[in-house]
């Protein structure tokens, strides 16, 4: 099938050029290694609600999530529901976590984990679980990327992810965090267009809505349904609710990383927090999801039984869709959304991940807080060379479906809800059980991944994450204990952030009714109750049972969010508590502004 390509290198011409643009402005202007590495605090609102969103819902939402609905139906478009989990997340730690960095100085997530539990080791695990984070996830980007230039241009699988990581590589190499942000602007609007416009041409290649609706209604009860609640299995791919649960636990790590956590620090206040958590996530994007990724996946399985399309597996899906039913300007404007939304997440990843290296490896470590600026910037510069090659590396040597991979990232950033727990929220282990608890979460994270594949269908982040928990809380059962000077440290930071954060009477009215309604949300929308969506309560506008409950508890999730962020102040702030985070300031960590010889 030939395919005509000049809308797609027109703008893919322009695409490349607002990068470069980006990244060269940032070249000139970012002079000091804090600038380069988190933009001087100073990221703006309407930046970071739409870099933020774009970078949670990347390449693996825009290829790998329809994909895999073309595999196992809609037990599998319950992942669509990370329009939710993942911005609780963020509803949980980020205004928090801000309040620290601004406070405290923190720069990574290191500093900050590192000075609270007063052990260096814990920096280390960090940094470990950034690398190996920004890594797999920014392969999960590159391959689709690869797949999705291959499809569309017919250019050679490997040679067009090479081009494709080419061009984030240069942008972030060059800009740094501030020049990543705002290319992730566009590409928020190209990732939403994209995924709405694939969807409405599926819609249109059927004759509409009507009969879709029809043609999904007669499709085998095994892309219909959720298998079960439990499968008493080891290595086996099957959606029961337990696996969707733990999954979605799983995509709860994408704003609990290393990476979020040090984006959070880089913004200027915390008031796009709450609206990029309700609005831009969990409504905007999610419409998207609900609608028109299951347009395109459950449309691209009924197009595979009429003998239409032959996809060899889920990261082809989406690519000859678009190759074979779009337009030519459509197409262009389609190709060039996909492969934003996959920059935008490898871009912030590799580069937070990079600026990790620089500050908590070589500028503390190696160098002694010595080297000045320029020496550090270019230092920045090669360790996110070396990591984009890694991760280029592993995208085209993986076997694993692009989706599945990303969640192997995920888990591992679920990880570190160990020590947020602990440091933002104050739940109670020692410094020990932390550091023995994250390096337990790993290790077991791959061994539920690569040596015994989900047991009992839980995902590998619940493994991972309960097992670390678990170790975290014997060490204190076990009566390990800090020294004085750490517990005093602790005692100050939670005195501070408590009283700072502490919300007003109806905020606590709201924040104990929470603690009920989220659970149960999570029972029945993507737990072991979900099942019931099986059995035909209710659906609407032709939509099936289990695609209507679906919508149902997306619709709830969406009031939950709005809640949580705006009632229960989980993620609003006051002018006062930003007036006291600016003006009560404690640098406990030397700012990498400062001049060194």
């Amino acid at each position: 099938m030939e395919i005509n390509t000049t809308w797609v290198c027109v703008f893919l011409s322009l695409y490349i050029v607002y990068c470069f643009y980006w990244g060269l402005r940032g070249y000139f202007t970012e002079t000091t290694s804090y600038g380069y590495s988190i933009g001087g605090r100073q990221i703006p609102m309407i930046a970071f609600l739409m870099a933020a969103t774009a970078a949670s819902f990347s390449g693996w939402t825009t290829v790998g999530h329809p994909g895999l609905i073309w595999k196992y139906g809609l037990a599998y478009a319950f992942a669509s529901f990370y329009v939710l989990t993942i911005p609780i997340t963020g509803t949980f730690f980020a205004k928090r976590a801000w309040l620290m960095g601004k406070r405290y100085g923190f720069v990574t997530p290191g500093d900050m984990f590192s000075y609270y539990y007063n052990k260096e080791g814990i920096r280390w695990l960090v940094v470990l679980t950034a690398i190996l984070y920004g890594v797999f996830y920014s392969a999960v980007q590159l391959i689709a990327a690869g797949a999705l230039f291959h499809w569309v241009t017919g250019f050679p699988f490997s040679w067009g992810a090479i081009l494709m990581a080419f061009i984030v590589w240069f942008y972030v190499v060059t800009g740094g965090l501030r020049a990543s942000t705002w290319v992730g602007v566009l590409q928020f609007f190209l990732l939403v267009l994209s995924i709405i416009l694939i969807g409405i041409y599926i819609l249109i290649h059927f004759g509409g809505w009507s009969v879709l609706s029809q043609e999904v209604a007669n499709l085998p009860d095994r892309y219909m349904q959720i298998p079960s609640i439990m499968e008493f299995t080891v290595g086996q791919e099957k959606w029961t609710t337990l696996m969707i649960l733990t999954y979605l636990f799983a995509l709860m790590g994408i704003q609990s990383s290393p990476a979020f956590t040090m984006w959070q620090f880089a913004n200027k206040n915390p008031r796009p927090f709450a609206w990029q958590q309700v609005f831009m996530s969990t409504f905007v994007v999610g419409f998207a999801l609900f609608f028109f990724t299951a347009f395109q996946g459950l449309g691209a399985q009924i197009l595979d039984m009429q003998g239409l399309i032959e996809p060899a597996s889920d990261r082809d899906v989406v690519p000859i869709l678009m190759a074979k039913y779009l337009p030519p300007f459509v197409l262009g404007i389609c190709f060039i959304g996909l492969i934003a939304a996959m920059h935008s997440t490898a871009a912030p990843y590799i580069g937070t991940a990079g600026s990790m290296l620089l500050r908590d490896v070589w500028w503390l470590k190696i160098r002694k807080k010595k080297g000045g600026h320029a020496e550090q910037i270019w230092f920045n510069r090669l360790f996110v060379t070396i990591l984009i090659i890694l991760a280029l590396l592993v995208g085209m040597y993986s076997t694993a479906a692009i989706v599945i991979l990303g969640a192997l990232a995920t888990a591992l950033g679920f990880v570190m809800y160990i020590p947020l727990l602990g440091t933002l929220w104050g739940f109670r282990w020692p410094a020990i059980g932390t550091f023995l608890g994250i390096l337990a979460g790993v290790i077991v994270v791959f061994l539920t991944y690569y040596v015994f594949p989900n047991p009992l269908t839980i995902h590998s982040a619940a493994w991972g994450t309960g097992t670390g928990l678990l170790v975290a809380y014997l060490c204190r059962w076990f009566g390990k204990t800090d020294d004085p000077e750490t517990m005093t440290r602790q005692k100050e930071i939670r005195g501070w952030l408590d009283s700072i954060e502490q919300p007003g009477p109806r905020g606590r009215s709201w924040r104990n009714s929470m603690k009920i309604v989220v659970p149960l949300w999570y029972l029945f929308a993507i737990g072991p109750l979900a099942i019931l969506g099986n059995y035909g309560l209710f659906s609407f506008a032709g939509f099936p049972s289990l695609w209507s409950w679906q919508i149902a508890w997306w619709i709830l999730g969406i009031i939950m969010m709005w809640a949580l962020c705006f009632k229960a102040e989980m993620a609003t702030i006051t002018d006062e508590q930003i007036r006291r985070a600016e003006t009560e300031s404690h640098i406990v960590v030397e700012e990498v502004t400062k001049t060194s010889s």
